[in-house]
């Protein structure tokens, strides 16, 4: 059949130049192949009737068959509405319009009979259903109707009257004009026929207008099917190609650097899992392919650990090691810790961030030339064209969602050949989502806390008991400790924000007037907030009254408390992140979750989830089925093109791992891609990776 990607969506009827101009702007939706494949979010059974005396106001949308009996119209100006009074002989129910009434009273009369469709409320002891669908009993052929999708709209399509069922009509519209065309497959004979799919063209008409359940429910699975098919073979592809394009530099020795750093600066034991993961880099590093690793682990772990002694072997032998860090703050911490961890070692360490200017930066350049520096740990700083090394033989990217993908890349092109890449997060990432979103990266995983580290207790708190909280807080800071007071940040209103915290902040030193309090948020200079957090990190302060700026880059082992302010306007991996800066030294440390009695049930589960446990997965796997992929912390900056039309992360985990197996066994059976067979799905990979940025690429 003829594309559909060159058909454009102003020439099918009931659109124009003006919808047109809306659909592009707000769904993205330029061709009748974009509107075909803009899914429907829900289904509504349209084929079931209620009689009058059968609802209730708790209802989802339910439809009646009746006459409507009077008009009433109600108040005035703002407060005008217009009520049908309507009956089945069951009972009767009030219909509402607050805006339109004169369309309704000439386009409806009483005595007609009328099916009507809506969501019925209870309104002053009375049902009620507000701006309900409404079609002549005698044209609506109810069998015919089956189960009505509903569409993800827009304020701004509303307001053009476009909205679900005027996108309905232009779905209808559409499968009109293709007079039920058979759509050019995706997918191989072989593939259909093995996992029993429903063909393309009934999956899509199905996905729009399923008749029944059934039918609905195998047009998911074969769409769900496809999208994460190739998202997968295009994720395992790349890697196999990466893998066989670059060849890596072979680190086969471990030698003086790295023994004098194990013999002598080791602080303490390594946990199994930190042996673990050395040893997974070690072989990667030897094997004469080049490492492209992804290092998880929750936050206090020992990754910082684990990331330098992997740098000390690539010391060894001969090659240069950078460290990149997404803050300056971050990157002056990694450099300190390192530092004190190679205390009276002869390896040279520099910092490289935008504030190192003038003669020191011309030095640290220098060194990097004559491979006199031989670790540098530094901010975007260290990918500026200006930066050249003498021999860089890995890459170490802490927090890697904070960098796109062209910054990674120009780090990546600092040796002519591609230097061994190590990638870190203290996000813990959903195996499914790791899958997706790092499926050509090696995952090593720290899953064991360094021996000592007593798990942080988590306390729910509603803020009517502030007494006892600052009791508590009193008592922590008598016994030497400090405490943290983190208040919430939103896009939408710094102004507000830095009020709340400056609120907070005068609150604090009022209620604390025997005690020294720093404050800090994200509008200062990055020399005063060093400042306020080395005061912190000196015990000069004792109480550190913040916005979420500390998420990220604070290594205070003293401080026992985290206490965070409106505990339900924050999502789950940024409570865990904050609660993460608690906890680092030997002592029992507190997080305090403070917040209002009115929670939504979401909110309730997302505190009950902190309060029960410390494991950064398991409160992954929860913020994804609450909050979905495209919400989790890092995904929307990860540089990945994260678009899902139908599949779902959170809810298709199993079917993704089942895709994934398809997947490899496609490219350990063809792995040119010329067997005639598989023909039709190489052309739609190909296709597919001309029309998208190639969103595995992402180190």
């Amino acid at each position: 059949m003829p594309d559909l990607s060159t058909r454009d969506i102003k020439f099918l009827q009931g659109v124009g130049p003006q919808r047109a101009s809306i659909l592009n702007k707000e769904l993205n939706v330029y061709s009748l192949h974009d509107l075909l494949y803009y899914f429907p979010y829900k289904y509504v059974d349209r084929s079931r009737l209620y009689y009058i005396h059968e609802i209730d106001g708790n209802m989802p949308y339910i439809q009646l068959r009746g006459r409507i009996l009077t008009f009433e119209a109600l108040g005035e100006g703002r407060q005008r509405r217009l009520v049908a009074h309507f009956s089945d002989g069951t009972g009767v129910v009030d219909l509402v319009w607050f805006q339109g009434l004169k369309y309704v009273t000439g386009k409806y009369k009483a005595g007609e009979e009328y099916v009507v469709f809506g969501k019925p409320t209870v309104f002053n002891g009375r049902i009620n259903i507000a701006h309900p669908d409404i079609d002549s009993a005698e044209e609506l052929k109810l069998s015919a109707m089956g189960l009505q999708p509903y569409y993800n709209t827009t304020e701004k399509m509303k307001r053009a009257n476009l909205n679900s069922h005027a996108l309905e009509r232009l779905m209808k519209n559409l499968f009109h004009a293709l007079q039920r065309e058979v759509f050019d497959e995706t997918l191989s004979p072989t593939l259909i026929e093995t996992y029993h799919l429903m063909s393309l063209t009934d999956a899509l008409y199905n996905i729009h207008f399923p008749q029944t359940p059934e039918l609905l429910r195998r047009a998911q699975y074969r769409l769900k099917f496809e999208e994460l098919l190739y998202v997968q073979l295009n994720i395992l592809r790349y890697a196999r190609e990466r893998r066989n394009k670059f060849r890596g530099l072979v680190f086969d020795r471990v030698g003086e650097i790295f023994n004098t750093f194990y013999a002598r600066n080791l602080p303490f034991e390594l946990t199994g899992a930190q042996k673990r993961v050395i040893k997974e880099m070690r072989r990667d590093m030897g094997s004469g392919r080049q490492m492209n690793r992804l290092l998880q682990g929750d936050v206090g772990s020992g990754k910082t650990l684990v990331a330098l002694m992997t740098m000390l072997i690539a010391l060894d032998n001969g090659y240069q090691t950078c460290m990149m860090a997404p803050t300056e703050i971050l990157a002056a911490q990694h450099f300190e810790t390192v530092r004190r961890f190679l205390e009276g070692m002869d390896v040279r360490v520099e910092l490289l961030t935008g504030n190192v200017k003038g003669k020191k930066r011309e030095a640290i350049l220098r060194g990097l030339l004559t491979g006199d520096v031989q670790i540098l740990i530094g901010t975007h700083a260290v990918i500026e064209d200006t930066v050249s090394f003498s021999s860089l033989g890995l890459v170490v990217i802490d927090e890697q969602h904070r960098f796109g993908v062209a910054q990674r890349a120009k780090l990546w092109a600092k040796n002519t050949c591609p230097p061994h890449v190590l990638v870190m997060t203290a996000t813990p990432i959903p195996r499914t989502l790791a899958m997706t979103l790092y499926g050509d990266l090696d995952v090593s995983v720290i899953d064991e806390l360094p021996p000592g580290r007593k798990p942080v207790k988590t306390i729910h708190q509603f803020d009517n008991r502030r007494p006892v909280l600052y009791g508590f807080i009193r008592q922590q800071i008598q016994a030497g400790r400090q405490v943290y007071i983190v208040y919430p940040l939103i896009k939408e209103s710094e102004k507000m924000d830095i009020k709340n915290l400056e609120e907070g902040y005068m609150h604090i030193t009022e209620a604390f007037p025997e005690y020294k309090v720093s404050k800090v948020h994200g509008q200062m200079k990055p020399a005063e907030k060093d400042e306020e957090m080395q005061r912190f990190l000196r015990n000069e302060t004792q109480i550190m009254v913040a916005t979420t700026v500390i998420e990220v880059g604070v290594n205070v082992p003293n401080a026992s408390v985290m206490v965070i302010e409106n505990a339900e306007r924050f999502g789950l991996s940024q409570l865990h992140q904050l609660r993460g800066r608690v906890g680092r030294g030997a002592d029992q440390s507190y997080c305090i979750l403070v917040t209002g009695y009115k929670l939504t049930e979401e909110t309730r589960k997302r505190i009950e989830i902190m309060v029960q446990t410390n494991d950064g997965f398991e409160i992954a796997e929860a913020d994804l089925k609450l909050r979905g992929p495209g919400d989790l912390e890092g995904t929307q900056q990860s540089g990945v093109a994260f678009d899902l039309k139908i599949a779902d992360i959170a809810r298709d985990g199993q079917l993704l791992q089942f895709v994934r197996g398809i997947a490899e066994r496609l490219l350990d059976e063809d792995p040119e891609g010329v067997r005639p067979e598989n023909a039709v799905v190489w052309r739609q990979l190909k296709e597919l990776r001309r029309k998208n940025v190639n969103w595995a690429v992402i180190s």
